[in-house]
């Protein structure tokens, strides 16, 4: 299974537990300030805003949260700062790592990364050195009870990129500048998404099949995930479904 595939089943299963922790909600509301500040606060007219409001709703955020997120962002009241900045390294095992942020302190954010990197045997590089390894994608996640014919042929007509079969799932492939066309439009039509976000989905993967160095590469994208200033992480690795049920026990 691909690195994106199987660290966002991790990340799933993750989530139901960390639901509730405050570092989870903190990642929800920065999305949110940074999307009513960049595009305004009327979710209609601003589709990132309307995205990150579904997210976090999804995620358990309290109504009032997303409400006072909404109008830090739209300058009612102090806002901080945040800027959205990219981390690309090699965790263990030559393994490509792609580090999405939002921070108001970018020489702490990138010393906490830094060290991450260096304890689980990878090392953080310079920007652009594994990004081009990783095609910024468009993903529509629908049940595998809607019709598949259909949603195909709706997608494609909307000009997506591809309809594939993943986990139980269909999902929807598009570029980042016809994602809001394609999710307005199959919505118009009655396919209504489980999950739609922006993404990097790996060109390639590397194989890992020592318990050790899959060991340390979970460990560093687990610490990554933890970080308050860290709002997405990616990895081109493949681990097979015994090792990490080996892994997990």
């Amino acid at each position: 299974m691909s690195g994106h595939s199987k660290w966002s089943t991790i990340k799933h299963k993750k989530a139901k537990v960390d639901s509730q922790r405050a570092v989870v909600f903190q990642k929800y509301s920065r999305e949110l300030i940074v999307s009513a500040r960049l595009g305004g606060p009327d979710p209609a007219g601003n589709f990132r805003l309307r995205t990150a409001i579904e997210k976090a709703k999804a995620a358990g955020l309290p109504n009032d949260n997303i409400k006072r997120a909404i109008e830090k962002g739209a300058g009612a009241g102090s806002s901080d700062n945040y800027e959205e900045l990219i981390y690309e390294g090699y965790a263990a095992g030559g393994v490509a790592v792609v580090v999405e942020a939002m921070t108001d302190n970018r020489n702490r954010t990138a010393g906490d990364i830094r060290s991450y990197f260096t304890k689980y045997q990878g090392s953080l590089g310079a920007t652009g050195c594994v990004g081009w390894m990783f095609d910024q994608r468009g993903v529509l996640t629908f049940s595998s009870d809607v019709d598949f014919d259909k949603l195909f042929e709706t997608a494609i007509t909307l000009d997506a990129l591809d309809v594939i079969e993943e986990d139980d799932t269909y999902k929807v492939l598009t570029t980042p500048e016809n994602f809001q066309s394609v999710v307005e439009g199959l919505e118009a039509e009655g396919f209504k998404a489980e999950t739609s976000e922006l993404s990097r989905l790996p060109q390639n993967t590397v194989e890992v099949t020592d318990e050790a160095v899959a060991g340390q590469i979970l460990k560093l994208l687990d610490k990554l995930e933890e970080h308050d200033d860290v709002q997405n992480v990616y990895a081109n690795f493949d681990i097979s479904d015994d090792l990490m049920q080996k892994l997990e026990s």
